[in-house]
């Protein structure tokens, strides 16, 4: 297993518990083929430039272990993800 890191930014014109949801959901993913090994939900912040008119953020920091094929898909479920303004994901290197 590889850990991994991930950070979204969430629509932050949803509601908090929209918002808890979507971090539920991400959770979901991640836990079918690996484990969430720790959620830091840094909360509102000021976007360094707009995305799709807004100027700020809901942003969410994920570390996780899992297999290689699973960034894929976390990554194209993110992707058409209506609430997921952006995401990235990256190799954490030992």
């Amino acid at each position: 297993m590889n850990k991994y890191e991930l950070m979204f930014i969430i629509d932050p014109a949803l509601e908090d518990a929209k918002k808890d949801e979507v971090v539920e959901t991400v959770k979901g993913i991640i836990a079918e083929s690996g484990e969430v090994t720790n959620t830091d939900v840094w909360g509102l912040r000021k976007l360094a430039y707009p995305i799709q008119k807004k100027t700020e953020g809901y942003y969410v920091v994920m570390q996780f272990n899992a297999e290689p094929e699973l960034p894929k898909e976390l990554d194209r479920r993110l992707r058409i993800s209506d609430h997921c303004i952006r995401h990235i994901i990256l190799t954490v290197e030992e």
